[in-house]
């Protein structure tokens, strides 16, 4: 993946000029430095960037820019790319199950900060890490409904377990934490309001006061035109209620956002192949491209049609099934779209919030999955 050394002022010009043949995500820093800034006014306590859903120089670079000091690092792949990049900046090692290697890599790099789920798994980290200045943060989950998908179906302790490795954490003179994950794409601030307070009973039943609380990422980006995120508002609630249930002695409170930060500074724009039958679209780019998670996660309807000319396609919209590339049926967006009638073979299709968890995982498949990055001023078309 290339990035243009020119600075487009949209994605409309870049488009009109260039007329691209392969995908192309369309890059905007200032959007970028503005939604971090957003998180790190808004929400109590320090934030960190979970590198997993973007991990492009370019944006760890525009994030340390904006002040972000600490990255959710999930190998040592990450670590090595944060501790280039921020050599300074808090990492946190937040998968919790992790190869001896791994952990002995982590330690010789400086991490300080691990998570767990598990027996097994904390006696890896008893045995390798120095217990002296090192958090380990016990992960649990719930079965709160309101995300996307479950992150508790892979990871967490439930209560129970929880409460026992946290009292096994402080026994052995680690720093104590607890941590969670309400689950991706989380727009109901309800889900944290149930994690807090389980966090509060697990401190009470070991008996532990633990020193930090991480309330995960699931901070939900833009993805429909009928839902726009209440980030301030989840601010606010996970402010309220870890106030109410640690009876107003809180621990200091984490976030790891990634999708929330980074997806609203990326468009993509896929070129139209074909017009089946004036019905089915094939775009130059699909689920084995940048968009892999959408039909995991949902459909992002927030599109604009652009002609090679650069300009808007306003005709009466219709509902249309899209198509990737590929000769794989399953290269399919999910449910249908609404694209205008006057869409023709050679226009842009262009979606908005597409920065987190695509570039990040394009494939080649097929022989598709060329792309290149475009850095533009703003991102309206």
């Amino acid at each position: 993946m290339g990035l243009s050394k020119m600075i487009w002022t949209n994605p409309s010009e870049f488009l009109r000029n260039e007329r691209p043949l392969s995908p192309v995500m369309f890059f905007a820093p200032s959007v970028l430095q503005a939604t971090a800034r957003r998180f790190i006014d808004g929400f109590p306590g320090f934030v960190t960037y979970a590198v997993k859903s973007n991990p492009e120089e370019v944006v760890i670079q525009n994030l340390v820019a904006a002040g972000i000091r600490g990255f959710d690092v999930a190998s040592p792949a990450e670590i090595a790319l944060i501790r280039r990049l921020a050599p300074s900046a808090d990492l946190h090692y937040n998968n919790p199950v992790r190869a001896r290697h791994e952990i002995a890599y982590a330690v010789e790099m400086g991490v300080k900060s691990y998570s767990v789920d598990s027996r097994s798994e904390l006696a890896k980290l008893i045995k390798i890490v120095p217990a002296e200045g090192t958090e380990i943060s016990v992960r649990f989950k719930l079965p709160v409904a309101g995300a996307a998908y479950n992150f508790g179906a892979k990871f967490g302790a439930t209560v129970e377990r929880a409460t026992e490795l946290l009292s096994e954490v402080a026994l052995h003179g680690f720093v104590s934490s607890l941590t969670f994950h309400p689950g991706t794409q989380c727009t109901d601030p309800m889900a944290w309001d149930a994690y807090l307070r389980a966090a509060a009973e697990i401190c009470r039943n070991a008996g532990v006061t633990v020193r930090r609380l991480n309330v995960g990422g699931g901070f939900p980006s833009h993805r429909l035109n009928t839902e726009l995120p209440q980030l301030d508002a989840i601010f606010a609630l996970i402010r309220r209620v870890a106030d109410e249930a640690f009876e107003g002695a809180p621990p200091a409170l984490v976030c790891e956002p990634g999708r929330g930060l980074v997806a609203e500074s990326f468009s993509l724009a896929a070129c139209v192949k074909g017009l089946r039958d004036d019905e089915h679209v094939f775009l130059n780019d699909g689920t084995y491209g940048c968009m892999d998670e959408l039909p995991i996660t949902g459909i992002i309807d927030r599109v604009a049609v652009i002609s090679p000319e650069g300009q808007r396609r306003e005709g009466e919209a219709r509902a249309r099934v899209i198509f990737g590339p590929t000769c794989d049926s399953v290269d399919r967006l999910p449910g249908e779209v609404d694209l205008p009638g006057d869409l023709a073979e050679g226009d842009y299709v262009v979606f908005s919030g597409m920065g987190a968890y695509s570039t990040a995982t394009n494939t080649r498949f097929n022989g598709f999955g060329e792309m290149s990055v475009a850095t533009v001023m703003r991102l309206t078309v």
